[in-house]
């Protein structure tokens, strides 16, 4: 098992976010998941950097089996792309798991689920 499969199971360990309401279609579910996962503080100079994290959820809306970074894109040093990694995983750890409707949660349990993460370039002044 490599570095960020351990850092990854380890932070998606964690207490249940607090939820205003239930998703019941899948575009509640994306801009419940996206409000919740934004990044923090990400070093400048990973500025730029993306990733796409796949995962399934339970009929609940809790993680089912391991995460897994389908694709990255990683600028800076070492230190700044594991500082963002390590942001991005924290970012999903702290939506999940997410509640849903019955509806939703039938329909959703077991499929691959795809979440792009990004840290845009700061704008530049003109």
């Amino acid at each position: 098992m490599g570095r960020g499969a351990v850092i990854l199971g380890a932070l998606l360990v964690g207490a249940a976010p607090a939820h205003a309401a239930s998703a019941n279609t899948l575009t509640e579910l994306w801009r419940i998941l996206g409000d919740c996962a934004k990044l923090g503080a990400v070093p400048t100079s990973a500025a730029g950097s993306e990733v796409t994290v796949v995962f399934s959820l339970k009929r609940d809306g809790s993680l089912l089996g391991q995460p897994r970074i389908s694709h990255s894109r990683l600028v800076g040093n070492a230190g700044d792309q594991r500082d963002f990694i390590a942001g991005s995983l924290a970012a999903i750890s702290r939506c999940l798991p997410i509640p849903v409707t019955d509806g939703l949660g039938g329909a959703i349990a077991g499929r691959p689920l795809r979440l792009r993460l990004t840290s845009h370039k700061p704008e530049r002044a003109l």
